[in-house]
């Protein structure tokens, strides 16, 4: 099984860069998308292979997630269950047979940090749902997480000391979220790759001098290990200013 994740930065605008191509090529069962930047009834996305579920922003054109899947689900939830964290669409849950499968797009902690109090009440309530479903069945969390783990995750660790997305709360928070028992799976094949980063900012010709970030990750439970195959990040993938990130688990 294949899985794709992609912050596409607006949907509209990646399919006016090649989305669609890229979906109906990518032999994904479950394509997971963030920052779709939609309202209901905005977008009709022709993939007849895949149903689709969505989860908008009650504020126009910001944030929202989609997951798009082959696989039948057993059961769509959306949102954490606190209703003052549920407003931006960021969640969506799907029950599979033998895992649960999120897509979530952690809130940025923007300049000068002015948000990590919303950050960090969302993180905390992401690992209580982690938790709960983790003690039903393996669970697989994907989606743009804003925030480098380690300095190998960033081209420039020392001068993002304390930034939105390096700083030591994010971190450690991202941290507790690992701890719960589950695998980033780009390291646990590639610990000691360098340069492998999924988000370059537009200014700079950063993803030209891939000056960039790992902040999109595939984190599969401890139970689902044995399952994992590969999972990387597709570079050459354009049309937003993050690249998709792949997981391949062995079927069952």
């Amino acid at each position: 099984m294949r899985f794709i994740s992609w912050n596409v930065n607006g949907l509209r605008s990646c399919i006016g860069k090649g989305f669609l191509d890229f979906a109906l090529s990518s032999g994904a069962d479950i394509i997971a998308l963030q920052e779709v930047k939609a309202s209901e009834g905005d977008i009709t996305i022709e993939l007849p292979e895949y149903r689709q579920f969505f989860s908008y922003a009650e504020r126009k054109g910001y944030s929202g997630t989609a997951v798009f899947t082959r696989k039948e689900p057993l059961s769509v939830s959306f949102g954490l269950g606190m209703e003052e964290l549920d407003h931006e669409g960021r969640v969506i849950t799907l029950e599979y047979p033998e895992f649960y499968f999120i897509c979530v797009y952690v809130p940025n902690s923007q300049t000068e940090l002015r948000r990590i109090d919303f950050r960090l009440a969302f993180d905390e309530a992401l690992r209580g749902h982690i938790t709960r479903l983790r003690a039903e069945k393996g669970v697989i969390a994907t989606g743009d997480f804003n925030v480098a783990k380690e300095p190998i995750d960033l081209k420039n660790p020392k001068p993002n000391e304390g930034h939105a997305g390096y700083s030591e709360e994010e971190r450690e928070s991202f941290r507790k979220l690992i701890g719960t028992g589950m695998i980033d799976s780009f390291r646990y094949f590639y610990p000691e790759r360098t340069g492998a980063y999924s988000w370059w900012s537009y200014m700079f010709r950063a993803r030209e001098k891939n000056a960039g970030w790992r902040i999109d990750y595939f984190l599969v439970s401890e139970d689902m290990k044995e399952r994992m195959e590969d999972a990387g990040i597709l570079t050459d993938v354009t049309g937003s200013d993050h690249a998709p990130v792949f997981l391949d688990l062995k079927d069952e």
